[in-house]
């Protein structure tokens, strides 16, 4: 069972050392308690997208088929990683791999990855209640649906194509993290007596996070409309106060969210237990990306403990530091369920002995691809390359007010402002957008080399990288060192990137 959530921040969990007890998360620190804390844990591209690409492929974004990146890889000359990295029908994944070998496969709550052809948004006021309203979402989830299928799962119900927010509907735009629990349950219920994998995704804590669209919102309202009565298949919502304050917590400020959410996990577990099927399922609990500096591959963006549970746990104990990465999911999986696979196949690396005691690591190095970033990481250091293509570095300022513009005018529809109207503002790491665009709001001003196209940083010295040493001649060796690691990956991928993609471009020159 993979449980996935979006957008988790350090504090919320409660065995990291940011938490401090901020938030009621019971079941997840169970599953802390007694598997293994995964403090190496790191993603490789951290928005939702690609890291959920990297995690049911087991291999790097840049690698995508889907035509809207490849019309990007085409008009840049390098790949870009972002939103557009989706899974496309016949695509090889561990789900299909899952299934040839006898698995039956389940997908529940929010996509965001698996691409969907021929969706018809509706507008955001449209009233789901229309009946032609009403059809179109139909239609939409049958749409949505079929391509879960076509990417290997064989059960796809309660989905969220995309975030709450932007899946068309005003009234609809609220979380029901019911509404994909009954639906993972149900599978659950349906499989017991099967070899199963869940992808059990939920669209908490990701935005909106005010109460009356998330925890307190219409209990009914779900991304296909409105159910004939609330379901029952955890706590009571209208607990969630009462249980907040008895351990002095306001529910506001997504601390409701998550304690929402860990009834999910409880419910799931519940339903384990009570199929005995506890001693015999391997849950991970991983969440999408790092959030203090989503959509940059700063140690904020792509530093991401997850926990591995079993019954009885591992023999490498509570806390493992290893160097993992979510391309290394797909093929440990594979491991666990003993079905055999060609390495190469992927460019992720089973993590299974590790967790056994066998190994101590399995990377020698990790990496990292975000829109114009590349990044890697080697022991305690750490080297992030920034390269825009030429016609984007040289961008009119007609053309950067026409994108700003636009940007803003989307905002406004959904009823948010955006961070400046000045076209001249510098571009971000993801988005070709003046000033930046959403995700990577939590970044922008925290990083003082963030727009500056070499860094290098010393982790065990500076975790926070803010001292960019790519400068600084004493550390000359280094930065040799760490691009030329960088380019052991970039050559092996698709795309250029500028004077790091290929050693024989430094050669002739």
């Amino acid at each position: 069972m993979f449980i996935i959530t979006d957008d988790m921040l350090p504090k919320m969990f409660n065995f990291l050392p940011e938490a401090q007890g901020r938030y009621l998360t019971p079941n997840l620190d169970r599953l802390a308690a007694e598997g293994t804390v995964m403090m190496g844990q790191h993603v490789v591209s951290p928005v939702c997208t690609p890291s959920r690409y990297n995690c049911l492929t087991g291999e790097y974004a840049s690698r995508a088929q889907s035509q809207w990146f490849l019309n990007h890889l085409r008009d840049n000359g390098q790949t870009v990683v972002q939103w557009t990295t989706f899974i496309v029908s016949g695509q090889e994944t561990l789900p299909r791999r899952l299934q040839r070998a006898g698995y039956v496969t389940g997908m529940v709550g929010k996509n965001h990855v698996i691409e969907v052809m021929g969706i018809n948004k509706p507008k955001w006021k449209d009233n789901p209640r229309d009946p032609e309203v009403l059809e179109l979402l139909r239609k939409n989830a049958q749409l949505v649906e079929a391509a879960a299928k076509t990417a290997g799962f064989d059960y796809a119900e309660s989905l969220y194509h995309n975030n709450p927010n932007h899946n068309g509907i005003e009234a609809l735009a609220v979380h029901n993290v019911d509404w994909i629990t009954k639906a993972g349950l149900d599978f659950i219920d349906q499989n017991a007596d099967r070899p199963f994998f869940l992808y059990f995704a939920t669209t908490l804590p990701h935005g909106p996070a005010d109460s009356p669209r998330s925890w307190n919102a219409n209990p009914a309202a779900t991304a296909e409309g409105y159910l004939d009565q609330p379901l029952d298949v955890q706590p009571a919502r209208e607990t969630i106060p009462q249980r907040l304050a008895e351990a002095g917590l306001n529910p506001e400020h997504n601390v409701g969210n998550m304690l929402w959410l860990d009834d999910a996990v409880g419910a799931l577990m519940d339903s384990l237990e009570a199929h005995s099927l506890d001693d015999n399922t391997i849950v991970v609990f991983f969440n999408d990306h790092g959030q203090t500096a989503k959509g940059t591959v700063y140690q904020g963006g792509v530093h991401n403990p997850s926990v591995v549970w079993r019954k009885g746990g591992f023999p490498s104990g509570g806390v493992n530091h290893a160097m993992v990465s979510n391309i290394d999911f797909a093929p440990t999986i594979l491991d666990w369920v003993g079905v055999d696979y060609d390495e190469a196949a992927f460019d992720g690396r089973s993590f299974a002995p590790v967790l056994e005691g066998q190994s101590d690591e399995i990377h020698e190095s990790l990496y990292f691809e975000m829109g114009y970033t590349r990044g890697v990481r080697k022991g305690d250091w750490k080297y992030l390359a920034l390269r825009y293509p030429t016609h984007i570095a040289n961008m009119t300022i007609e053309e950067r007010q026409r994108r700003l513009d636009k940007f803003n005018n989307d905002l406004a529809a959904r009823g948010s402002k955006g961070w400046t109207t000045d076209p001249s503002a510098p571009f971000s790491h993801i988005q070709i957008v003046p000033g930046g665009g959403s995700a990577e709001r939590a970044s922008i001003g925290k990083y003082p080399a963030y727009y500056e196209p070499d860094q290098l940083y010393n982790l065990a010295l500076d975790p926070n990288e803010q001292v960019n040493l790519a400068g600084n001649p004493e550390y000359a060796q280094q930065l040799v060192e760490m691009k030329a690691e960088l380019k052991l990956y970039l050559n092996d991928l698709p795309g250029d990137f500028a004077e790091l993609a290929s050693p024989q471009i430094d050669s002739a020159e």
